[in-house]
């Protein structure tokens, strides 16, 4: 069977209920969140293998989050622990007009302090056939960039599938220092994902006639997009989400699949968000579900785009929908009713 293994940050994630603002808040709901754990935890419900793989403070917090893990069986086996803290991020959710807001807590956390040394890669890898980061953990600080350099390397060298969402975060890093770090990622990327304006920040690349803060997008401009990428850095897979959105609370979404030299574009879908945090990650499960289980690039694309469709109508940032939901998704059942 094959196994995917994710490495990266796993954070507290801090929201007032419902739709209250932070100053209306007087108390937070918990949860553990990180994106390469969004995407382990994803997979898993869809039934496959997976490992995760950080540094966490010993104490009880992480211990709980640990826990969460475990419950939806992702592997936590070869999890590292030291340091002083896990990471925080706090999330107040927009409505209509007004949008959702993210404030960031995440300096000097153990991930963040981590060595290569800290982890057995080699064991680590053994039996695994892809492994998946973004662009978010070599964000977090000055060091951890050689450890995601040399990860991806070792991966790439013990014949694993790598691949990357370049995830671009303007609240941890500059486009300069994004740029920097990525390009030399980039050789050992087989799969990337990005949105559009990921390539633009991080990679210099921008879509023609494309504005998202109006709502614009063009197809052709995400099809020069893919095929720049993948004649510079000799990327076999693109995948470009793209999301329209008509206000905080309903979006257009649809996605592209760029391989061999061909674009796959998904069906659209209109969506009334619940919880949209986790969305481009569900996303990146689920075009490894397809590439991890033999599909052609039209299904993958396809799967991808239901599945993360699903996940913007679930509370909180794990995608919590089995493989045979996403799939009658996929075939047309769309309606909502309930099943019976």
């Amino acid at each position: 069977m094959k196994k995917m293994v994710g490495f990266g940050d796993y954070l507290l994630r801090l929201n007032p209920e419902g739709y209250l603002r932070f100053i209306q808040a007087d108390h937070f709901q918990i949860n553990y969140t990180g994106a390469e754990a969004n995407v382990c935890v994803s997979l898993a419900m869809m039934g496959m293998d997976t490992e995760f793989v950080t540094r966490l403070p010993d104490n009880d917090i992480a211990a709980c989050g640990v826990a969460e893990l475990r419950k939806f069986n992702v592997g936590t086996s070869h999890i590292a622990y030291g340091g002083e803290r896990m990471g925080v991020f706090y999330a107040e959710k927009g409505a209509s007009q007004r949008p959702s807001k993210i404030v960031y807590d995440r300096k000097y956390t153990s991930i963040a302090t981590c060595a290569y040394e800290d982890f057995d890669w080699e064991d680590i890898f053994a039996g695994a056939t892809h492994f998946h980061m973004t662009g978010i953990t070599p964000a977090l600080s000055k060091t951890i960039p050689s450890v995601c350099i040399k990860a991806c390397r070792k991966a790439k060298e013990m014949g694993l599938t790598v691949s990357c969402d370049l995830n671009y975060r303007k609240n941890l890093w500059t486009e300069a220092e994004a740029n920097a770090c990525m390009v030399q990622l980039m050789p050992y990327i087989d799969v990337l994902v990005a949105n559009e304006e990921d390539a633009e920040k991080v990679l210099g690349i921008k879509a023609r006639d494309t504005d998202v803060t109006q709502g614009k997008l063009n197809r052709e401009g995400y099809i020069d997009v893919a095929e720049q990428i993948c004649q510079t850095y000799g990327t076999k897979m693109v995948a470009v989400t793209l999301r329209r959105s008509i206000s905080a609370s309903d979006n257009e979404w649809s996605a592209m699949l760029y391989t061999n030299g061909k674009p796959y574009f998904s069906k659209q879908y209109m969506i009334h968000l619940v919880d949209r945090v986790g969305g481009g990650d569900s996303f990146t499960a689920g075009l490894l579900y397809g590439i991890m289980n033999d599909y052609g690039p039209q299904e993958t694309i396809e799967y991808a785009a239901a599945a993360s469709c699903l996940k913007q109508t679930i509370e909180l940032d794990f995608n919590l929908s089995t493989a045979d939901e996403v799939k009658r998704l996929v075939g047309g059942d769309g309606s909502g009713r309930v099943q019976r």
